[in-house]
């Protein structure tokens, strides 16, 4: 009997929680050599983001007990490609982890310079199995912690955006001192548009656990909507305030970004406590995307496709073996990644995660528009709309992001392939368990 435990706040967290991670502390000098163009590419991607977002939120209310993406892609496309889809985004989530957590481990040396005596690969480490043990007392606990730290997180973004409104009413001259410069484009809001939509993946986040979530069919098309749009409402003040109060060049060749706009609004000294705040996000960050690849491992274990002890549940329901394998899996690549720089860690991050993403965004969108088009009844008429968005903006991500991370999406799937075989090969279904069976 499965307990459901997750409500809307929850939900809504582990989008917000999942989608604002430590790459918001880079991302205004990630931006900042687009000028405008950076506007007319977040303008791109919150479009494509909310047709995604309303793509899965009719998958979901038309499959309330499904268990997340790879039930909508199995019934729609078949099992094979939501394998496929699915592996890419297993894989990617605990190499993300262990970015984040690498991550993490260098702000904390950072904020208590007394712990740089201590190898960073043991505190990356710890890191990953603390929210592995945090896991393991259940979905509740998790969605508890990561209310918490998305609270926490926002208090900084909170704090920028109030000031540069206070900026705006005090010294409105302060806004056009420093106009960018650089020509719009086409080419550079696609570039910038990339960017963007890294920042924004995981807004798929409240579907992954599906059979932990109360009354799925209306808090996670609530929580998936809400989640992403008041994600991209943050990032966009963010950018819009770092990029007209800091100067184009000395935002581009900041490492610190938020420093640089916290000292221009509020003097010297405040990079020690924001680090603090990057700490809480990488952490809140690191802690969702754990609860979500343990429930997506368990998915994919309970149908025999990852070995079927992963589909184990401990007394508090929470998928122990799962989580025992993903923490060692992260901090295996942890261990391995940790001379690598905070930039270096997270240019491997981007390149990855967008690459495994994407498939899984493409082929929801599909499978909508095969919902729409073969079942009629099922889904409102204007889903149509949904798909079709979600599918013109996958594609059109997929051109952005550029060859090495289509190179890297078409490398993870191949391995999936005979893994995927192999596995059907030791527990074979019924022909019809992998057909699209909604009509």
């Amino acid at each position: 009997m499965i307990t459901r435990q997750l409500g809307f706040w929850m939900c809504t967290a582990l989008v917000v929680g999942n989608m604002i991670g430590m790459g918001i502390f880079v991302l205004p000098a990630s931006l900042a050599p687009f000028g405008f163009n950076a506007f007319l590419g977040w303008g791109a991607t919150v479009v494509g983001c909310v047709f995604l977002a309303l793509a899965f939120a009719a998958l979901a209310r038309r499959m309330p007990e499904a268990d997340g993406p790879f039930a909508y892609i199995r019934a729609t496309l078949g099992e094979t490609v939501a394998f496929a889809a699915l592996w890419c985004y297993w894989i990617s989530i605990w190499i993300a982890n262990a970015a984040l957590a690498v991550g993490a481990a260098g702000y904390i040396v950072s904020f208590e310079p007394r712990l740089a005596s201590i190898p960073p690969a043991i505190i990356a480490a710890g890191l990953v199995w603390l929210f592995v043990l945090i896991n393991l007392f259940g979905a509740r606990t998790g969605g508890r912690v990561q209310v918490l730290t998305v609270a926490l997180k926002l208090v900084p973004l909170a704090l920028v955006v109030l000031l540069g409104l206070w900026m705006l009413v005090a010294n409105p001259v302060a806004y056009t001192e420093h106009i960018p410069t650089v020509p719009i484009s086409l080419q550079s809001t696609m570039a910038a548009s990339t960017i963007a939509l890294f920042a924004m993946l995981g807004l798929e986040s409240a579907t992954v656990p599906a059979g932990r979530v109360v009354n799925p069919e209306k808090t996670i098309p609530r929580a998936t909507l809400v989640g992403t749009v008041l994600t991209a409402v943050v990032y966009i003040a963010v950018t819009a305030v770092s990029t007209l109060l800091v100067p184009q060049e000395t935002l581009a060749a900041s490492n610190a970004p938020f420093v640089d706009v916290l000292d221009r609004l509020l003097g010297i000294g405040n990079g020690r406590w924001l680090a603090l705040f990057v700490i809480i996000s990488g952490l809140g960050c690191l802690n969702g995307w754990t609860l979500v690849v343990a429930e997506l491992t368990r998915t994919l274990a309970s149908r025999q496709l990852l070995p079927p002890i992963l589909a184990n549940s401990n007394r508090h329901g929470a998928p122990a073996p799962a989580l025992l394998l993903v923490g060692v899996l992260a901090t295996g690549v942890a261990l391995m990644n940790y001379s690598k720089t905070l930039v270096e860690g997270f240019t491997f991050l981007s390149i990855i995660v967008t690459a495994a993403n994407l498939p899984v965004y493409l082929c929801c969108s599909l499978g909508l528009l095969w919902l729409w088009r073969r079942a009629p009844g099922n889904v409102p008429r204007h889903a149509w709309l949904f798909g079709a968005g979600g599918l013109a903006f996958s594609i059109f991500a997929f051109i952005g992001v550029g060859t090495e991370p289509f190179l890297w999406a078409l490398a993870l799937a191949g391995v999936g392939i005979p893994v995927y075989f192999w596995m059907r090969w030791r527990h074979p279904v019924p022909a019809a368990a992998g057909a699209a069976p909604l009509s």
